[in-house]
């Protein structure tokens, strides 16, 4: 997003004459550097500051929280890429977010409010994630800050259903109400979602699973294709062929307490190798069965080889046949929440010999 030196101060400043920004609350700003100056508005304003995780890696957002009796000075800090780091505290999807107003940076933006950005679809994709998790309403207004050349003609079939429009248009010389009737993006389209994505989005992966669970279609790009070449006569004769030469999983189960162990066949050498994995699952609600536990790991495709349910202390190990395995699963379910709240997901390492003695002691 380009930075203007000249002139990006005023058109920063020029925010503060908007009811729309004197209404809100709590505010979105992305943490590119043009609008650094509507980030220290909001925080000199008093208002909640939510800045975008880089390229949403960690999270959705992060709430700049100023410390106690903070200077001006101190305020300028908070809105910087530094002060972000510093003073900033995680939001998660059971944060229960609501936006008031959100600004964003642009590369381009026409005056009927059409926008283009860098072209990577992060604040289009921030928006529509906003709309899954309830965060925004249809009427929430959308503010960009810009250089006067950036305000050019833009071709409206250059534009998709997923693009952000703006509302407001603020410039070092303008303030433009742009009155756009476009749509706004009204969710995540799935369908142009892929992996790739899931992998890079951590907590995509969790809001497809909640509208999965709430009977929402969340059909990928990927599974298109899948499903597509599965459907060939080669597909379907090598799909039957396997099931017929597929060997039996035996499965085994037992309650043991308040434990409850699943393990599908282990190698008896893997097993007693060492080579084996643990991934401790924490922070479980404890209105979640075992069974919402399973399910959202193989849709998360980190399904272990043996889970080891301790609902009572809300929590639960998941047993991987190598470290790498291990890490890949931790990555996946990273941001995995269930009924409202965020699991904690990381290798195992002394809770783990704590389980294992709790179950050595009930048998």
């Amino acid at each position: 997003i380009p930075f203007f030196t000249q002139g990006s101060h005023q058109a920063s400043c020029s925010i503060k004459q908007l009811d729309v920004f004197n209404r809100a609350r709590e505010i979105k700003v992305d943490p590119d550097k043009p609008l650094e100056g509507v980030r220290l508005a909001a925080l000199q304003a008093r208002k909640t500051l939510l800045v975008p995780t880089p390229r949403l890696r960690t999270g959705l957002f992060n709430k700049i929280v100023p410390p106690s009796g903070a200077t001006k000075e101190i305020l300028r800090i908070c809105a910087t890429s530094q002060g972000i780091k510093e003073y900033s505290v995680p939001v998660g999807l059971d944060g229960k977010a609501r936006v008031d107003l959100v600004v964003v940076g642009s590369v381009a933006v026409s005056e009927k409010g059409w926008r283009i950005g860098k072209g990577e679809g992060y604040a289009d994709m921030e928006y529509a994630m906003m709309v899954s998790m309830g965060a925004v309403e249809a009427d929430t207004p959308v503010i960009t800050i810009v250089h006067d050349c950036q305000v050019v003609d833009i071709a409206e079939e250059l534009l998709g259903d997923h693009d952000l429009t703006v509302d407001y248009i603020l410039t070092p010389t303008r303030t433009i109400k742009t009155n756009c009737k476009r749509p706004k993006p009204q969710g995540i389209i799935w369908l142009k979602t892929n992996y790739e994505m899931l992998e890079k989005i951590p907590i995509l992966k969790s809001l497809r699973y909640r509208e999965k669970q709430a009977g929402k279609d969340v059909t990928l790009q990927d599974e298109c294709s899948d499903l597509a070449n599965a459907n060939t006569p080669a597909a379907l004769n090598e799909k039957a062929t396997a099931e017929n030469t597929r060997p039996q999983a035996a499965v085994g189960s037992a309650q043991i307490g308040q434990h409850y162990v699943e393990s599908d066949s282990l190698s008896p050498g893997l097993e007693g190798s060492g080579l084996i994995t643990t991934v401790y699952v924490g922070n479980i609600p404890p209105s979640v069965r075992v069974s919402e536990l399973k399910c959202a790991l193989r849709e998360f495709r980190a399904t272990p080889l043996r889970l080891n349910w301790q609902g009572a202390q809300h929590r639960a190990f998941l047993d991987y046949k190598d470290k790498a395995t291990a890490e890949s699963a931790v990555s996946s379910l990273k941001g995995l929440s269930l009924r409202g709240s965020t699991l904690r997901v990381e290798l195992a390492k002394n809770l783990r010999n704590k389980g294992q003695v709790e179950i050595n002691n009930q048998k």
